[in-house]
């Protein structure tokens, strides 16, 4: 399938392609399903901030003054896509505490597959932050492309979007409906099923985190 590929990045680590298994399996409990969804979130984190910019900054240790390197400026919004997203949401907090959480409510017609917004909450600055949409989810594209759109029309610059598992399909309709978002992924996977279902996939994330099978 033809996408822009220097805006995908599919982290690859046997880290997180040894986690990604045991999440697939249906086997795996809520509780375990859970803390893998967030520990897989903190390795995109890394990925996806690894080019903030960094300024001087004097530190005094116990034994000299020294010159370190934080983060210059920039702002972080972390935007889970309900309610799924969620679950990502303690992971990349554990890496910017400081962040702010925005969250968007989307639901998928069964029928249409089609998203279908009913909650939209942003902090009051999010023009001047950099934004981390997460869901662990990418299959249509439906619901990352509206919470982009979003994020567009409230005037935000810097989008970058974080999934655990893609299908082809829905990262080429982020791609092609945003030109300037970039998308973080630990698996590209096989296609879409004729339910909109990811193939081979790991079900419904949202029901798996929260235990409602």
């Amino acid at each position: 399938m033809d996408f822009d590929t220097s805006r995908l990045t599919i982290i690859d680590h046997p880290l997180v392609q040894h986690k990604l298994h045991i999440l697939r399996d249906k086997g795996t409990s809520t509780k375990q399903f859970r803390e893998l969804v967030s520990e897989l979130a903190i390795f995109e984190g890394y990925e996806a901030m690894r080019d903030f910019p960094l300024e001087d900054v004097e530190v005094q240790t116990p034994l000299e003054t020294t010159v370190c390197k934080r983060i210059a400026g920039k702002k972080v919004a972390i935007i889970p896509i309900l309610r799924a997203g969620l679950g990502m949401v303690d992971g990349l907090l554990s890496l910017v505490p400081a962040a702010r959480v925005g969250h968007v409510g989307m639901y998928r017609d069964p029928v249409t597959h089609e998203p279908h917004q009913y909650y939209c909450k942003f902090p009051p600055d999010i023009e001047s932050r950099t934004c981390l949409v997460v869901d662990p989810m990418l299959a249509t594209g439906g619901s990352l492309t509206a919470a982009i759109q979003f994020l567009r029309e409230a005037g935000v610059r810097d989008v970058r979007a974080l999934t655990l598992v893609s299908a082809p399909e829905g990262v080429k309709a982020v791609l092609d409906f945003d030109h300037d978002v970039r998308l973080y992924t630990c698996a590209l996977d096989r296609e879409l099923n004729e339910s909109a279902y990811i193939l081979p996939g790991l079900g419904d994330a949202g029901d798996r985190i929260y235990g409602t099978l």
